[in-house]
């Protein structure tokens, strides 16, 4: 069975980046190819998308996806903050958009067994690239009280984040903490329940953090957002999707002090309500889009 894929505001991103035959696009987080079906159908007959993916088995079912558009995809598996670096290598000087979706694809989230999801009984790995070496179980047992609870609370925003560290040290001296249901475990117990968020499960920060950790993402983001205007041909557009403030933080931070952007959205874009309750995943998308400054000659 297909996995079931629900690209992110994707009419606000067409309507941004306006596609058109004979244009190049950057799809940063190729993901299952939702928002790259749309870009390439929108700028045929010639329209051309290269996919960044750094999740090997995401890559292989976007490229199968994505097949009848022959030469005009290419898929790479790679970080987007090897933007610079790989576009070179391709030959490509100038790009007409970018579009980075920030989020986990459904299939990271159902089916990928690296444990991205608490709901179930996955082992704590949480890296999009398997060719990576730290995994979230090495963080989780192994980094002191002090690293664990710095990480649930700058990357996560954590407030419970010492009392959560301090479990999960005095559990692993019991026993490793191998899979999620462990660790899922071992959050509602040193949480008191009076502090359990009312409108996400008590583990939803605490996951994201040890993701964002593992996989550098943030860093990466400040990579891209430097490296990406310098890619874009004048009149590109910039499109950056975003799941949580960090994130946004960055991007609204990068697009405003880039002198060689214009901002075209003062506000973030938000998911309709109509999207939200169709597609709960998209309910914290925020989307900013600059455009390239034409050259002053």
């Amino acid at each position: 069975m297909e996995t079931l894929h629900q690209p992110v505001l994707l009419e606000e991103v067409i309507s941004y980046l306006a596609p058109v035959d004979g244009g190049t696009y950057v799809d940063c987080n190729l993901g299952l190819g939702g928002h790259t079906t749309r870009i390439l159908e929108e700028s045929a007959p010639t329209g051309r998308v290269v996919g960044f993916e750094w999740d090997q088995a995401a890559l292989l079912l976007a490229r199968e996806r994505l097949a009848r558009y022959g030469e005009r995809f290419l898929g790479v598996q790679a970080n987007f903050a090897e933007i610079k670096e790989r576009l070179a290598g391709l030959g490509v000087a100038k790009v007409d958009g970018i579009l980075v979706d920030l989020g986990l694809s459904s299939l990271q989230l159902d089916r990928s067994g690296r444990g991205f999801s608490f709901k179930g009984s996955e082992p704590l790995d949480m890296r999009m690239d398997e060719r990576g070496q730290l995994t979230a179980g090495e963080v989780i047992n192994s980094a002191s009280a002090d690293v664990l609870a710095d990480i649930f609370f700058y990357y996560g925003e954590e407030r419970q984040a010492r009392r959560i560290a301090g479990r999960i040290v005095e559990e692993r001296q019991r026993q490793p903490i191998m899979t999620t249901d462990q660790l899922v475990q071992i959050i509602e117990k040193a949480v008191p329940r009076k502090f359990h968020p009312k409108n996400i499960h008590v583990a939803t920060k605490v996951f994201q953090a040890l993701r964002i950790a593992v996989n550098r993402e943030l860093e990466n983001l400040e990579t891209l957002l430097a490296d990406g205007p310098t890619v874009l041909g004048a009149g590109g557009r910039f499109c950056v999707i975003s799941f949580h403030s960090l994130e946004d933080r960055l991007v609204k931070q990068a697009f405003r002090d880039d002198t060689t952007l214009t901002v075209l959205t003062k506000k973030p874009v938000l998911p309709s309500s109509l999207e939200c309750n169709c597609n709960p995943r998209a309910r914290s998308a925020k989307l900013r889009v600059a455009v390239k400054k034409e050259q002053l000659v």
